[in-house]
């Protein structure tokens, strides 16, 4: 497995790499997620590349930048392990440079929800995306469908600037309670741990009403709501029920829909989301 930081580095290699780009962008901090995503991709056909890019711009002031963990030797270990063939660890200076300038601003899928939650945050994703997948060129990108929004973001913005490659979804990996591996599980223990298995509860609630016949999207939130209302250890930041292209929330429930919740636990603010069918 290579190891490339340098941009100039990356170009060369792209340029003598003869067959498709299988590309799995990361922040690092790889779990059984992750490996999904890799493995997904390995299977492919092309060659498997990994960019590990812990990127600031999607951070906001108050959030955990400076304590996201960053286990880079861990990370390479599990790449390899996976097949991954190019990983590509650019610097912040790598990508952002002192004259840096340029923003990919997206609306649409964007403005609701975290959108509203963590303002910057899907500008941030967007611009690292866009330079990332320009500087890659990949045949596909595998994305995690934990994120459900910032799949739906990245879907957008590859459609709206004719971006050459194919978005492929990948199912969320839960660990056995059903709470979604994340890299901020890691923040979790004891009592925490236990709470934090609340979004999973309120989404399978609110699917359990789904399927009995309820249809109408505010009694499907107030089910996700008074779920979370429960667990003392938990904080609801949103719930919805949402077209799953648009995000848009919906009033009455006529065809595919997609659940969403975001909590605090333990200062942690985590996220989840959930088909009301499958």
């Amino acid at each position: 497995m290579r190891v490339v930081s340098a941009i100039p580095d990356l170009r060369r290699a792209r340029a003598a790499e003869g067959r498709p780009i299988e590309l799995v962008p990361t922040l690092g901090a790889l779990h059984a997620g992750h490996v999904s995503l890799l493995e997904r991709g390995r299977a492919a056909g092309g060659v498997l590349w990994m960019t590990l890019f812990l990127n600031p711009l999607q951070f906001g002031a108050n959030e955990d930048l400076a304590t996201y963990p960053r286990p880079l030797e861990r990370d390479l270990e599990l790449a390899e392990k996976a097949g991954v063939e190019l990983v590509f660890t650019p610097t912040v200076d790598d990508l952002y440079p002192p004259a840096f300038a340029s923003y990919v601003e997206p609306t649409g899928a964007a403005t609701r929800w975290e959108g509203e939650s963590r303002p910057g945050h899907f500008r941030g994703v967007a611009t690292v995306v866009a330079i990332l997948f320009r500087l890659c060129q990949p045949r596909r990108a595998y994305l995690g469908e934990k994120d459900y929004q910032q799949l739906q973001v990245i879907r957008q913005l590859v459609r709206d600037l004719y971006l050459d490659v194919e978005i492929v979804p990948c199912p969320t990996i839960r660990e056995p309670d059903g709470l979604a591996y994340s890299s901020r599980n890691a923040y979790l223990a004891g009592p925490a741990r236990r709470s934090a298995t609340v979004l999973y509860r309120a989404l399978q609630a609110a699917r359990r009403d789904y399927q009995a016949g309820e249809r109408r999207g505010d009694r499907l939130v107030a089910r996700m709501t008074e779920t979370v209302a429960a667990e003392p250890g938990a904080t609801l930041d949103y719930a919805a029920v949402v077209d799953p292209a648009s995000l848009e929330p919906l009033h009455e429930v006529e065809g595919a829909a997609r659940l969403l919740i975001a909590a605090h636990v333990a200062g942690v603010h985590l996220i989840d989301n959930m088909a009301v069918s499958e």
